[in-house]
């Protein structure tokens, strides 16, 4: 009998299941499901950067698409011999003493402040701002050191230190706090808070642990910006573990639910990042993007190669987080395919507003319209943009839409445009857009370079990287470098089952797991000479608008705050 294995990959809109075959690498079935409370914008309030998404969704979401892959294939439920969970991050969530998520509970399940805090939720950048502070002046350790030296409001401790302050009564219910990952996998087996095992890639990106220090951040560092903060440290963790290590067997409850089998082991959590560099057949100096609505940036390097070198500006580097024995590097942009969205919702206003909400067409009209525009919306700005030459009048844009992630973390940040004329049109801006988040890959890129960390290749996995050629090969000029496109469409997903596989035993470890079992690619894009030196004029006014936007309006903004 053939053996199998599941990955779940949670995203930002949905979560999706993979059924891989552990012998030979077929993907037998995916299924997705979108979380219907997130769909009605429910918890959220985008005004002040407020996104927070109910543990329903993603329970709901994990029983639907389990459930659909092993009816359409038939499969039975004995033969899946491993479980594996990836998740976005840092998505922390408020738990109990025995590790129930308190929107569970009926005295907070209305209550924003009790769900999952979604990676993009901005409200804590005072509270990063502090941390930060703390970190370079307190006398100890500056445990922002293994992050980039810059703590992020998207990160967990600033998160959690937000809410503290906002919320006595949470604060007091709130026994401890658990990522995304971790919540999940706990739920799915038989364990108690205290010995369950922490995923190593979350807590080494996202709360500052680290070996050296023996783990997590002092309570002594941590009481200094709230007492609930020194006592949470001690209902936390010290230890944290590996994706291709075991955190138990799947518990009756969910075998009896799913149609599986208790002998199915659940493998230690991972960010879905993470989990689809390997689902890509990472390699060293091979930068992996992965590029949906944000895009993680994700490289692997010897330990003896960066040693004590930490690379300034990025999202941390944490020995396991991607393979096991290899340092991995993390990096990203806070928004890469919202950028594009963001545009598409400003063009979209007229139609919603006053075509779709006409008269003199008929339901059946409008219904017509809007799958048309729909289908032709994004296609048709691409190919007219992309027959616009860069020696027209192109503005120039910042892709800093939702601040700021690598290099050098700064949520203040805003988008800004630059050389707009009465001849400026969507297209127009539309370019100038797909420039932005280019640009800001390529600042990243050099920053990995400028530290010391070699890069010669990149791959492309995400609904952006396969669905988009026009920005593919935007980035290649961009970067000046070939980037191969992984054929997968749920690499994330397949990198959570190759640590399935490795956890059950059917592998010896992540990287012959993934030459195995990994994504092949289906296109690649090289560089165009003429371009690349068409386009590092426009690369050279991003900096410049860049730069002017921090260093002055940001600055002046926030002094005037201040006053």
């Amino acid at each position: 009998m053939n053996k199998y294995v599941i990955g779940l990959d949670y995203g930002t809109d949905s979560v999706r299941a993979v059924l891989v075959n552990a012998e030979t690498g077929k993907e037998e079935a995916s299924s997705t499901h979108f979380y219907e409370r997130w769909k009605k914008g429910a918890f959220c309030k985008p005004e002040v950067n407020r996104f927070r998404q109910h543990p329903l969704d993603h329970i709901e979401g994990l029983e639907n698409t389990i459930k659909s892959v092993l009816q359409e294939t038939g499969i039975d439920g004995k033969a899946v011999k491993g479980i594996c969970i990836d998740t976005t991050g840092s998505s922390p969530v408020p738990v109990t003493a025995e590790g129930k998520a308190l929107a569970l509970e009926t005295e907070f399940q209305d209550n924003p402040n009790a769900m999952m805090v979604l990676w993009k939720d901005h409200t804590a950048i005072e509270e990063a701002n502090e941390i930060n502070d703390l970190a370079r002046n307190w006398g100890g350790p500056d445990y922002t050191r293994f992050e980039g030296g810059i703590y992020s409001s998207e990160w967990f401790w600033a998160k959690i230190l937000h809410i503290a302050r906002e919320d006595k009564k949470l604060r007091n219910a709130a026994y401890s706090w658990m990522e995304h990952c971790d919540l999940m996998t706990f739920m799915l087996i038989d364990s108690d808070l205290e010995n369950f095992k922490r995923s190593r890639c979350a807590a080494g990106h996202k709360a500052m642990w680290h070996e050296s220090w023996d783990g997590l951040p002092s309570e002594e560092f941590l009481g200094q910006l709230h007492p609930y903060l020194a006592a949470l440290r001690g209902r936390l963790y010290a230890e944290t573990y590996t994706s291709d290590e075991i955190a138990g067997n799947l518990n009756q409850q969910w075998a009896d639910k799913l149609g599986l089998s208790t002998d199915c082991v659940v493998a230690v959590g991972t960010f879905d990042a993470h989990s689809g560099a390997v689902g890509a057949q990472i390699d060293k100096n091979a930068l992996v993007r992965v590029m949906g609505t944000s895009t993680c940036d994700i490289i692997v390097s010897e330990n003896a190669e960066i040693g004590d070198t930490t690379v300034k500006g990025i999202c941390g580097q944490v020995d396991g987080s991607v393979i096991p024995g290899m340092i991995g590097l993390e990096a990203g942009q806070s928004a890469f395919g919202d950028v594009l969205a963001w545009f598409r919702s400003v063009l979209e206003w007229p139609l919603e507003n006053l075509v779709y909400t006409s008269e003199i067409l008929s339901e059946e009209q409008k219904t017509a319209l809007k799958e048309e525009i729909s289908k032709k919306f994004i296609p048709e700005l691409s190919k007219q943009a992309e027959a616009l030459e860069l020696s027209e009048s192109i503005p120039i844009a910042l892709d800093w839409i939702n601040g700021r992630r690598t290099p050098d973390a700064n949520q203040e940040l805003k988008s800004a445009f630059t050389n707009l004329s009465l001849g400026t049109k969507a297209p127009h801006i539309f370019k100038a857009l797909i420039n932005s988040i280019c640009f800001g890959s390529k600042m990243i890129v050099d920053r990995f370079v400028e530290e010391g960390v070699k890069i010669d290749t990149v791959i492309g996995i995400g609904g952006v990287a396969r669905k988009s050629p026009y920005i593919m090969q935007t980035l290649a000029n961009t970067l000046n470098m070939p980037i191969k496109v992984a054929s997968s469409d749920e690499a994330p997903a397949l990198g959570a089952a190759i640590y399935a596989a490795v956890a059950a035993g059917l592998y010896p470890n992540v990287i012959e797991a993934s030459k195995k079992l990994g994504s092949a690619f289906e296109a690649e894009y090289h560089p165009q000479p003429e371009k690349v030196e068409e386009i590092k004029s426009f690369m050279t006014e991003y900096k410049i608008l860049a730069e002017f936007v921090e260093q002055t309006i940001s600055n002046k903004i926030k002094q005037n705050e201040l006053v």
